[in-house]
């Protein structure tokens, strides 16, 4: 089985030299494995280390790079997906680590009947001091960040509606096509929304794990729960199917907080009171949790006033979001998003009689 392992980068120079080490020592043959990049025209020398990769021999089938002048993630993995040539197709973040059997579980899995596979996806911090664990508790936290099963290991094979670090048969993206270049942040849940639409299941399987990098500033890590809100509140007119009522418990924390902070102002504040007491009790809970499930340091006193800057960010942003719909849709009204999913739909046929007339030579 012909695996074609992608990653899209822009300007990643300091995150992408660990995830370099992990694809060059994976234990599944390498004369079996295509190496995808796509840049999105770095300035920072990382389209320079991705031609250096390639440079190497590490003895891949091959080493494909190609360069997308749009800076968006989609269009991003658009043109990965237009070029690999492989039986699966496996999608790996810049941000991430892989362990050396990674490539071969995904494509055992695939074996055993699966049409799109992936793991479990705990987060890890890079240059640890205690400051960047304190941040990294509250991301690994139900209460600070998601409650999507993918971001913990799993116990068990189980489906789920989206997967991080996926592998996908040939045959799914040829049936689905590419990802709707429209969408920033939420193009994975409308991808994947699509492919549970055409009848395949996502199996997050025991055996595969990846580990994603947090955010190792506090504003960082605002400003991505803020464009992650962002995005959903957008998305909203695009596919609700692809969202869930979690994606907007930030925003109707937000929106209750704002109706009671005006009831109290009018001299009403015992909602208000009910509000901050049941999330203060949340908030102290979860708190607690994290010192006892983590390696606790100092600064985990601070976990009760992150914990509420995360989900603020978040609310705020999805407020800003639908608010902008308008504006928004009236900017994609003429773009060419449905297009390109098609013609990724053709690239990956085309590619598919190709690949498979080479093998017959």
């Amino acid at each position: 089985m012909i695996v074609s392992l992608c990653m899209i980068a822009f300007n990643e120079v300091e995150a992408i030299d660990g995830l370099f080490g992990d694809i060059a020592l994976q234990e599944y043959p390498h004369e079996k494995i295509e190496v995808v990049f796509v840049d999105s025209m770095s300035t920072d020398g990382t389209y320079e280390k991705m031609m250096h990769f390639k440079e190497t021999d590490y003895g891949f089938r091959d080493v494909k790079i190609v360069r997308c002048p749009k800076k968006n993630q989609a269009s991003s993995w658009n043109e990965a997906l237009m070029v690999f040539t492989g039986d699966v197709v496996i999608r790996v973040d810049a941000h991430a680590r892989i362990p050396r059997n990674f490539v071969s579980r995904n494509v055992y899995n695939l074996r055993q009947g699966e049409n799109v596979v992936g793991g479990g996806r705990p987060n890890i911090s890079s240059n640890v001091s205690s400051w960047k664990l304190t941040l990294l508790a509250a991301e690994d936290s139900l209460f600070g960040s998601s409650i999507a099963g993918y971001r913990r290991p799993s116990t068990e094979k189980e489906y789920m509606d989206s997967l991080f670090h996926a592998a996908y048969r040939r045959e799914v993206i040829a049936k689905v096509g590419g990802f709707n270049e429209d969408l920033g942040r939420t193009e994975d849940n409308e991808f994947h929304y699509r492919i549970r639409m055409a009848g395949y299941k996502m199996c997050c399987c025991p055996d595969i794990i990846s580990y994603q990098h947090s955010r190792n500033t506090l504003k960082h890590m605002v400003r991505q729960k803020y464009g992650n809100g962002k995005w959903i509140g957008l998305t909203l007119s695009e596919c609700r199917g692809c969202l869930s009522y979690f994606h907007f418990a930030p925003f109707v924390f937000v929106m209750t907080l704002a109706v009671c902070g005006v009831l109290a102002l009018m001299g009403h504040s015992f909602a208000l009171m009910v509000l901050l007491v049941l999330y203060g009790m949340f908030d102290f809970v979860n708190s607690v949790s994290c010192c006892t499930l983590k390696n606790i340091q100092p600064q985990f006193i601070l976990l009760p006033l992150i914990f509420p800057l995360l989900h603020i960010a978040y609310g705020v942003g999805t407020v800003v979001g639908l608010v902008e719909i308008p504006f928004w849709q009236r900017k994609i009204k003429n773009s060419n998003a449905k297009e390109r999913i098609e013609l990724v739909k053709k690239k990956v046929e085309e590619n598919t009689r190709v690949t498979w007339n080479n093998r017959e030579l």
